[in-house]
Parts: structure tokens; sequence; C-alpha cells
């Protein structure tokens, strides 16, 4: 979960414990699909500010978090690259 805070610091937005929580999970998820080494850090800064994006805007599925997080890099929810 700590992973986002910072992205979520910078962002300027403020969550209950849950939400930040099921934000975390989203976003370490999104960064494991991506095989989590090696990505410039822009890589997760675009995935942190789609999760808080639809977050803010009311998802609270930590799935369709991290889907919503990687499809800016044309994945698909089965971590797949999309054709």
């Amino acid at each position: 979960m700590a992973s986002i805070l910072p992205f979520n610091r910078k962002a300027g937005t403020v969550f209950d414990d849950r939400i930040t929580e099921i934000m975390g999970e989203a976003f370490d998820s999104a960064c494991k699909e991506l095989h989590d080494s090696g990505q410039p850090s822009i890589v997760y800064e675009v995935i942190a500010r789609r999760i808080i994006d639809a977050t803010r805007i009311g998802e609270r599925d930590p799935v369709r978090l991290r889907d919503v997080g990687l499809a800016a890099f044309g994945r698909q929810d089965d971590g797949k690259q999309a054709s």
C-alpha cells in the first residue's frame, strides 16, 4: 500500500485508510504485472495517476483499478498485450 502514497500526496488527494489500501493493492498488482523492475519512474506515475483518478470518480474494485492503471500500456485484464 505504501508505494502509492507518494503519488497520492503529489496529487493532493486524501482518501480514508480503507480506500488507500485498495488503491495500494491495485497499484502494487499493476506494477507486478509489469515485472516491477527496470521501468522508468514515469510508468509508475502514469499507473498511479490513472488509479487515483478512477478512485476519485468512485471505482473501488482493486482488480478494475489495476486494469485502469495498466490500460495506458495496452494491457488487458489478463496481463497480456492488447492486439
